[in-house]
């Protein structure tokens, strides 16, 4: 029988005295750390690891990562789905969160634990069993959470105050926890001088991640639990979605012309990120030849995102978002390639030198600035879209709008991946050496293609920026009409 089109859902919720405390923030930004923690573990040593110090062909890994990430993106409409149509005295987001917040921590430590004599054929199935675990459970938890986040508040600059929160916290702990990975656990010794190639630093890391992503989680899981009543529920109950109705609710939310550009703006960039991503490891390692001594030094990048938050909240008031990501985005991509591009013009200071070192720091300390607010007022958009399509429609589908943008970076950044498992082998970059032993040819090769031809696609999804819409005034007005819709209804 065919599905038949239902009247757009009722919701209630209560209504929130005054504006939102900043423990609130607060508390809601520590839901970041899992996500942060996953992230830049998955980039920067699952392909180290397992190719480099367990030996495993590096298109293997790559095909390994990418077949997690693109099963992991199908789920996540699903989850999204499911969360937006939850009926529970919990409300709609907080039974997911905390059904995957144990899991996640426990799948993402035995990603790092293979039991020892196994094949490379057994380490690629292991790795993708447990790489799939963990970013299923994560889903379960970060789809619901991130949807929060558009819940809490419907003024248009203090979401971008409640994104900025999110992004402190998740730059925080991205900058301390590399810090004390580098500076502790993979610390340079006379057995291992690069201590990233050391492997019995690699259970130490995980465990570590592991404990802070599951506390992370538990953590605004039970410390936003207060703020369910001021989000927003169904009037009445909604049956669990089929995958037929999740692909409809899915083209719904294609169907509005702004989240559409959105969605096809991060899925080209997440393209082109999943792989330089992905390959920064192998630029630091080979390329510019830093060791853990030097990569701990990183974590002073953060210098760069502290003075972002404060700036981001600044030019909103000043400049409509749209704007402020186009020029965010555009000093991204150049603070990426313009380094790279001093070496080849024998510029830069040689590999090992302070200054090198210095240089390198300050411009990561910019990169980081303008990620911090490209970022923030990225998340702010979406918030604003899910207001228009509320107006359109008469849907609020927080989660299916975070869940859609999640699958596209996620089904696109595994092709990243495998792209960069290609560029590994046509370099044929050589495994379990240390990186004095590389051909300078292939180190060159591998700047060429990383740190130069891939960076500067990102033009693309700039240049669509400029098609976006919902100016202040125009929110503004969006948010009128569903106030007066709202009135009339009641």
């Amino acid at each position: 029988m065919p599905d038949v089109e239902q009247a757009p859902p009722s919701y209630h919720r209560k209504e929130r005295g005054g504006r939102l405390s900043t423990s609130v923030k607060l508390a809601q930004g520590v839901g970041a750390i899992p996500d942060t923690i996953k992230n830049w573990v998955f980039h920067t040593f699952v392909l180290l690891f397992y190719s480099q110090i367990l030996g495993v062909n590096a298109l293997l890994v790559s095909l390994a990562l990418s077949l997690s990430i693109i099963i992991d993106a199908i789920a996540d409409p699903w989850i999204g789905s499911i969360s937006d149509n939850l009926h529970s005295k919990w409300g709609r987001r907080h039974p997911l969160m905390l059904l995957g917040s144990v899991p996640l921590g426990v799948c993402f430590y035995f990603v790092f634990m293979p039991p020892p004599g196994l094949s490379h054929l057994e380490l690629f199935w292991w790795l993708v069993s447990f790489m799939i675990l963990t970013r299923i459970f994560l889903s379960i938890y970060f789809v619901p959470w991130a949807a929060i986040a558009a819940e809490l508040s419907d003024d248009y600059h203090e979401r971008t105050s409640i994104m900025a929160y999110r992004f402190a916290v998740g730059w925080f702990i991205g900058l301390l926890f590399p810090v004390i990975t580098f500076g502790v656990v993979m610390a340079n010794t006379p057995e291992h001088p690069v201590g990233q190639l050391n492997p019995a630093a690699y259970p130490t890391m995980a465990f570590i991640g592991a404990i802070l992503m599951t506390s992370g989680a538990l953590a605004t899981t039970f410390l936003t639990w207060g703020q369910i009543p001021y989000l927003r529920q169904h009037s009445v109950r909604q049956s669990i979605p089929s995958v037929t109705q999740t692909i409809k609710e899915f083209r719904r939310g294609l169907e509005n012309d702004q989240f559409r550009l959105f969605f096809m703006i991060v899925l080209i960039a997440s393209a082109i990120s999943g792989t330089t991503q992905n390959m920064s490891i192998y630029m630091a390692t080979f390329f510019w030849q830093l060791g853990s001594d030097d990569l701990r030094w990183f974590g002073l990048i953060g210098v760069g995102a502290i003075i972002a938050f404060p700036v981001v909240a600044l030019l909103q008031r000043w400049i409509d978002k749209k704007f402020i990501l186009m020029m965010s985005a555009t000093m991204s991509l150049l603070a990426g390639v313009v380094v790279v591009g001093l070496r080849f013009l024998g510029i830069m200071p040689e590999n090992g030198s302070d200054l090198l070192l210095t240089i390198l720091i300050i411009d990561g300390a910019f990169f980081a600035a303008m990620e911090v607010i490209r970022g923030v007022i990225s998340a702010s958009l979406i918030a604003d879209i899910l207001d228009q399509h509320e107006l359109n429609t008469g849907y609020r589908q927080e989660a299916m709008f975070n869940a859609a943008v999640v699958f596209c970076v996620k089904a696109t950044s595994g092709l990243g991946i495998l792209f960069g498992g290609l560029i590994l082998s046509l370099i044929n970059l050589p495994v379990q050496s240390p990186p004095s032993e590389v051909p300078q040819d292939t180190i060159n090769l591998l700047g060429l293609l990383v740190g130069l031809c891939l960076p500067v696609f990102h033009i693309f999804p700039i240049m669509m920026v400029r098609h976006y819409k919902i100016t202040r005034q125009v929110h503004a007005d969006i948010r009128q009409a569903l106030d007066e819709r709202r009135r009339t209804s009641a």
